[in-house]
């Protein structure tokens, strides 16, 4: 069996995309059921931002456009990211209510595991903003493009 190895860079962008699309379907559904809070399309742009813009960025940028791959402005995207994230899950986890509040509902319940999903989404930003800072702080201080971070020992 060929042994896989794959950066912890691509492993945690991976997941990420994973968790944006289940958030995604969940909230999309959500807004097709009529749930349209604004809660819920915050939450909905986010997974759209994460999915087609942020995880591409990531992985197209520093091999494509190194230009576009500044180790400060892939600090800055995480960070931004891993904000709206955080913003998102705790304003649909206030929105959505308890356990309870839910138990007959299934658009309800679906927002409540977007909560979820949404929050795990969140902390896997938290580390990739942590591994490229740690990243950033470590490299060159010669302004230009600077290789995918992530590869922190």
């Amino acid at each position: 069996m060929a042994k896989l190895d794959l950066p912890l860079f691509y492993i945690l962008r991976g997941l990420q995309a994973v968790f944006a699309v289940i958030v995604l379907g969940l909230t999309g559904h959500a807004v097709n059921q009529g749930w349209n809070g604004e809660r819920v399309n915050f939450m909905l742009f986010n997974s759209v931002w994460t999915f087609f813009i942020v995880v591409p960025y990531f992985i197209l940028a520093p091999m494509f456009v190194p230009a576009l791959a500044h180790r400060w402005a892939l600090v800055a995207v995480d960070a931004v990211t891993m904000i709206f994230w955080f913003a998102g899950f705790i304003a649909l986890a206030v929105a959505v209510g308890d356990v309870s509040f839910c138990s007959h509902f299934s658009v309800c319940q679906g927002l409540q595991a977007a909560t979820a999903f949404g929050a795990f989404d969140w902390a896997l930003f938290l580390a990739t903003t942590a591994l490229n800072t740690l990243g950033a702080l470590r490299r060159d201080p010669a302004p230009g493009p600077q290789p995918p971070t992530a590869h922190v020992p």
